[in-house]
This record gives structure tokens, C-alpha cells and sequence, in this order.
């Protein structure tokens, strides 16, 4: 469903689906095709494993039918600097996938432990020889990471010990791929989620009947808003609940934003209300009365009295990289008049267990203090402004009766240094040649 939303935001959605049918994925075929719901048209995605569906193959292996669907997906809404999503549902916004259950089959989507065609390691190599970018391979693969953790963590076994059968497993890699290739095609800046309903009642699987949500979608949705509401069925599949563990910046309502493009993914059952995705693509929204663009922040700090400088550097920059609003350090005096440093990273609710994570295995730190808090941020967009001296990019933030610009340091810097002066006179200039 999502990447059915997704790919009604395309401005080449036929390029798109012979990309990923090209892609290389072993007995995969992806369809797309015009669905009607409640009068409304959309698109729905059709993942075939040599010629089965996922819940046509479980019928196949067990030797009876079953009602189970799987619409892989979940609420990524693309937008072109900005992303916010929601679901049509009986309740307000619902995320993930969408199943409809009988009580007379096995849930083949769920992963094993110990059984099945695959392991992790497996995946991960037979993503890495996709035809497809360096940055889709990376996304994916860590993608069916987050799953492979989560079903880890779930039954209690290593990662080298979970297997995934082979529909399932090549079903979910055309997810995961088709979505982080949209993804990557598609370019938003940023990407909001409305809070997910992970649906309600039982689900069957491999070692029997769990409730909803699954105990790996569970894991995966640690610290992200979720509830519950809607049709008795699983509303959110551990593959969705990655996607959005991936990609999803900030959970809450639809931020106020000029909308571009809007997507319609449709699943395959019929619910009492719409059963879509909806994606909606475009540019936030500057007003004085926007609210907090960023929603709830988590402060994580330590204190550090045995790193060396350049140690502590290396873990800034890698926090960073991996997702953290901010990082900033101080120097301290700490006990027995030990010269220390305070590391403090600034990050969303939803990746406070990543970025703590990560600080244990990148400073020498046992333990991590944890502080809510929330923030209030400007609106913010880059343009390029063309000066007598070529061209810079200008920051531009605004908001809460607010307005400010700056010129980006690398143009500034650029020309100081091509003009062989100084970082004042050459934003003088700039200023200058701006008017």
C-alpha cells in the first residue's frame, strides 16, 4: 500500500516499476494496476513470487485456502521537502499493513527460527547484488535489519538463527526495495507519520496464535506513538513497522503544508471504511501560528573523563550521521578534580534507544541520562540567491513572528578564499551584491 501511495506521487511510475522488475529480485514480479474503493481510485501493488501471491502461496503449501492479505506498506507520505502521512480508516489515520485473518491458516509472513529458506546474512548478500543504487542497497538492507533485530529480540535467539521463508522473504524484499527505491527517486527532505493503529484481535503464525500487534512489530514501534481501533485485523506488519522505523523522522498530525501531489494506495480487503494509504507530497507551510515542527526531542548526555579529543569528535560526527538533531560537548571538572568532558546528543523520542545505543559503543561511557523535552523550531528552506560574485545558497527560517536569513559558510568561504580575503569582507560583499 505504501508503495502504491508512493509511486501515485511519480512523475514516472512506468520507468519506476521497470526498474524494480529489473532489478533482479529472484522470482519476483511487481504489478501495479487501477483499484477502486468507496468511489475512489487509487493504485494497488501486486508482489508475485513465481506466480503466487504471498497468502496464494501459504494455501498452496498447506493444502487448504485462507483469508490472509497482505498489503505491504506503511504510511510514508511523500512530500518534496517535507513528508506527512496518513492512513483512510475507520479511526483517524492507520499505518502498516493491512490483514484480514481467519482463524483456519497459518500467517505465513511471520518469520521462524530454525526453519525456512533464508537467514538474515543471506538477504543481506542477495540485496547487495541488486541492480540497484548504492544508497537503495544501504536503506534496505538496514531496513531488514531492523526486522531481523526485531525477531531476534522477539523470540529470544540470535540473528544467525532466524530464517525467513522464501515467499515471504522475497515478498518483503520487494517491499523494502520498492519503497526505499521510491524513496531514493522521490528525494522529500524530511518525512512525518501520523500516529499508527496496529488494529486489534489474533494473529496465527509459525509457533501459533499471538496477539496484534505482533511481537516483532511491537519491538519495532517502541517510542513511536501507536493505538489501537478499527477492523479486527493486524493494521501493522513488522515490515511496515520497519519502513516507518527507517524512514519516519516525527510522528503527530499533518503539519500545516502546501500539498503538490497526493497518493492512493489501496489495500486489497474492504473495510467498513476506505481501506488506503494516502501520501501527500509538498512544501511546509511558514506561519506564525505553526506549531513545533519537530514535535517531542529527547536529550541523552554522559559525562567523559578517559577519550581522547579525537575520540570524542568520531562519535559526534557519527551520531550525526545517523539521524541526531544535535550534538555538543563541554568541558567539565568531574570528581577528584578529573578534567572531563559533557557529551550531550539531542535527538527525536522515537530514535532515543538507536542514539543511545550508539553512544555506548562509541564512548567509554557506562551509563546515559535522559531528559524530555520539547521543541519549538522555525520553518526552514535553502534557496540560491545569484550575487556579482556567483551564486550562494541562503538559508531562510521563519516563524512565531520570526524572520531570518544566512548565507551558507561553504559559499562564503568559497569566495574569501577564491578572492584572497577575508570571511567579513567577502559576506559584506555578498550582502552587497544582494541589494
Amino acid at each position: 500500500m505504501l508503495m502504491a501511495a508512493l509511486l501515485e506521487l511519480h512523475s514516472d511510475s512506468e520507468g519506476f516499476m521497470k526498474r524494480l522488475n529489473g532489478a533482479g529480485i529472484p522470482k519476483v514480479a511487481v504489478r501495479a494496476a487501477a483499484s477502486f474503493k468507496a468511489g475512489i481510485k487509487g493504485t494497488r501493488i501486486e508482489v508475485t513470487v513465481g506466480g503466487l501471491e504471498e497468502g496464494d502461496a501459504a494455501a498452496h503449501r498447506h493444502g487448504h485456502s485462507h483469508n490472509a492479505e497482505h498489503e505491504h506498506g506503511r504510511d510514508g507520505h511523500g512530500h518534496k521537502h517535507h513528508h506527512s502521512h496518513e492512513h483512510e480508516h475507520k479511526h483517524g489515520h492507520e499505518h502498516g499493513h493491512e490483514h484480514e485473518h481467519s482463524h483456519e491458516h497459518r500467517h505465513d509472513h511471520c518469520h521462524a527460527y530454525g526453519e525456512g529458506n533464508s537467514s538474515y546474512y543471506h538477504i543481506e548478500e542477495l540485496i547487495g547484488g541488486l541492480d540497484v543504487s548504492m544508497a537503495v542497497k544501504k536503506n534496505s538492507i538496514e531496513v531488514y535489519r531492523l526486522l531481523a533485530d526485531a525477531e531476534s529480540s522477539a523470540h529470544g535467539k540470535a540473528i544467525r538463527q532466524i530464517h525467513f521463508h522464501e515467499v515471504g522473504e522475497m515478498d518483503a524484499i520487494a517491499d523494502i526495495v520498492g519503497v526505499c527505491l521510491l524513496m531514493e527517486e522521490l528525494s522529500p527532505s524530511i518525512v512525518y507519520a501520523s500516529p499508527i493503529n496496529v488494529g486489534s484481535g489474533f494473529v496465527k503464525c509459525a509457533h501459533g496464535t499471538l496477539p496484534v500487534p505482533a511481537p516483532a512489530t511491537a519491538h519495532l514501534l517502541r517510542g513511536v506513538p501507536t493505538y489501537s481501533s478499527g477492523p479486527n485485523s493486524e493494521l501493522c506488519t513488522p515490515t511496515g513497522a520497519a519502513l516507518l522505523r527507517h524512514f519516519v523522522k516525527s510522528h503527530g498530525n499533518m503539519p500545516m503544508m502546501s500539498v503538490e501531489k497526493i497518493g492512493c494506495g489501496m489495500g486489497k480487503k474492504d473495510f467498513d471504511a476506505l481501506n488506503c494509504i494516502r501520501a501527500f507530497y509538498g512544501e511546509l507551510s511558514p506561519t506564525e501560528s505553526e506549531g513545533p515542527v519537530e514535535g517531542d526531542v529527547v536529550e541523552l548526555s554522559c559525562n567523559l573523563d578517559d577519550m581522547t579529543p579525537e575520540a570524542v569528535a568520531f562519535a559526534q560526527q557519527l551520531l550525526h550521521d545517523e539521524g541526531a538533531l544535535d550534538i555538543y560537548t563541554a568541558p567539565v571538572v568531574m570528581k577528584k578534580g578529573r578534567i572531563g568532558t559533557s557529551f550531550t546528543c539531542l535527538c527525536l523520542a522515537a530514535d532515543k534507544e538507536k542514539m543511545a545505543a550508539l553512544i555506548f559503543k562509541h564512548t567509554s561511557t557506562l551509563g546515559i541520562k535522559e531528559y524530555q523535552c520539547r521543541r519549538y523550531t522555525l520553518a526552514r528552506k535553502s534557496v540560491l540567491v545569484e550575487t556579482e560574485l556567483g551564486s550562494v545558497g541562503l538559508k531562510i527560517s521563519s516563524g512565531y513572528g520570526a524572520a531570518k536569513s544566512k548565507p551558507e559558510f561553504e559559499d562564503i568561504a568559497k569566495i574569501a578564499k577564491d578572492k584572497g580575503i577575508s570571511l567579513d569582507q567577502a559576506a559584506a560583499l555578498i550582502k552587497l551584491g544582494d541589494g
